[in-house]
């Protein structure tokens, strides 16, 4: 036990951070890289540069591919092409119980025409599962989201001077400058971050606190989440062939309903039975809620089932939280200002791992193998996933399992990047990653050039900024090196 409240905030903020700062970096970094998410995976498909598409029509031309190459699947979701993402994005079930998440034409509704990437689904996915199988991913993220809230709250307990550290910074000053920034850039958005660590926690608390479901529904978490999302649930199959109704009345009806929120995801449960279902969700372009609008058709009649508007006070709330954490309701100013409050997060956890080896350098502790570790993990993660970018160019079109290698790519730069951050010394192997960092977002920035979309200027401009922090990190690193003794 500490002797004051505050000491004990400050000792239980550092060692949050100590144990989960490597995680959450990462975490961090891919939800901000996912606020992107359809702007990277067109980045990914420069087939498609330059192309525009109709929702309905598209949503159309990847049906009828779905009907002919996977009629036995399931299930089809389907995200709807529209501004930000000139495609269909579909994942479906293969016979061998695999899924498969593919971009297709908006005209041909074929997934051949363009390469095999996930894009930013990628980004997406490793933010709440780390790339690691469903389910032991999510619930790793969830408890690095609580840990977030901790050291936040905690954070501000711990702070003498909070608004006083919204103005002080004093530079060349060793631990005392790492302090200020540390402080200057957690207060700054702070708002921001309690937001986004708080919606992540409560998106993700089923996964560490079933037991209230579990005990209201035994048995019967299908019900759960039926009564969860009453019009989302698919009919049970009735066992007997059946037809789908032509989809573009059915899809132009939804469109209709909608209005100006337009489709967003198209669900096709049972596709080829009797009893198939059509699922349709309004986008939420004009509110912060998601999923609050949903249509059921009968799929083999096209008949309008269910005009679902969610209104229970708490679903509402619980939605609306979501919707402020994935920001899809944001216009582009709004997106860019969630991508910078985002990246001052993960400066402010780095700062705060770096903060932490100097105070116990000074305090007479080895801190070199953690020093390494995270030059490896606070430099190594952005190279990692420039890498990603970069694979998308490099990787012949034609690769089997082309996404698969994609992603690959990631963990074998990671790994390279913290072996090493692990064979030099510490000064070494910051300077060395921060000039590597420095050529990989470079070289995002110069195949992006291009392609000079409004997609891939955002892109280039997002990476040569980057590397320029960097490169002015490895110029700092390196001073003290060419200084006289």
């Amino acid at each position: 036990m500490k002797p004051t409240f505050r000491a004990a905030m400050t000792w239980l903020h550092d060692w949050t951070g100590i144990l989960t700062g490597w995680v959450l970096l990462a975490i961090v970094l891919s939800g901000t890289l996912s606020v992107f998410r359809p702007e990277i995976t067109a980045w990914m498909h420069p087939e498609l540069a330059g192309r525009t598409a109709d929702p309905v029509q598209a949503s159309v031309a990847a049906i009828d591919w779905l009907h002919t190459h996977a009629p036995q699947s399931p299930a089809w979701y389907l995200t709807a092409a529209g501004p930000r993402a000139p495609f269909t994005w579909a994942v479906w079930q293969q016979q061998d119980g695999q899924f498969v998440q593919r971009a297709l034409d908006p005209s041909s509704g074929a997934p051949d025409t363009i390469r095999d990437t996930l894009g930013g689904e990628f980004f997406y996915r490793f933010h709440f599962e780390l790339q690691i199988p469903y389910p032991f991913g999510r619930p790793l993220a969830a408890i690095a989201a609580l840990a977030l809230v901790l050291a936040l709250v905690t954070g501000i307990v711990a702070h003498r001077r909070f608004f006083t550290d919204f103005f002080t910074f004093r530079p060349r000053k060793g631990q005392r400058s790492w302090l200020d920034a540390h402080n200057l850039l957690g207060v700054t958005v702070l708002p921001f971050h309690l937001i986004i660590a708080f919606s992540g926690a409560v998106t993700l608390a089923t996964l560490l606190l079933p037991w209230g479901i579990i005990a209201a529904y035994p048995g019967a978490p299908a019900q759960f989440e039926d009564d969860l999302s009453p019009a989302m649930s698919a009919r049970p199959a009735a066992g007997t062939p059946g037809t789908l109704a032509p989809i573009e009345p059915i899809l132009r009806d939804a469109a209709r309903h909608f209005g100006a929120d337009g489709i967003a995801q198209i669900y096709v449960y049972n596709p080829a039975d009797a009893a198939a279902t059509i699922i349709a969700i309004g986008g939420n372009g004009t509110h912060v809620g998601f999923n609050t609008h949903v249509l059921r058709f009968d799929g083999t009649t096209g008949r309008l089932l269910a005009d679902y508007r969610e209104h229970r006070p708490l679903i509402s709330a619980s939605a609306a939280l979501y919707g402020l954490h994935v920001a899809r309701f944001a216009p582009l100013p709004t997106r860019w200002l969630y991508f910078i409050c985002g990246l001052l997060l993960a400066a402010v956890i780095a700062s705060g791992l770096r903060l932490r080896t100097l105070r116990r350098r000074r305090q007479g502790k080895s801190t070199e193998v953690v020093e390494r570790l995270n030059a490896g993990m606070i430099a190594g993660t952005p190279i990692a996933f420039a890498g990603y970018f970069l694979a998308n160019r490099l990787l012949p079109t034609t690769l089997p399992d082309r996404a698969g290698h994609e992603v690959q790519a990631v963990f074998i730069v990671w790994g390279l990047m913290l072996l090493l951050a692990i064979a030099l010394p510490s000064a070494r192997s910051w300077r060395v990653l921060s000039c590597m960092a420095t050529l990989a977002l470079a070289s995002v920035a110069a195949f992006s050039a291009p392609w000079l979309t409004g997609v891939a200027q955002g892109t280039a401009a997002v990476a040569i900024l980057l590397a320029a922090g960097f490169a002015y990190a490895a110029s700092r690193r390196q001073a003290p090196a060419n200084r006289a003794p």
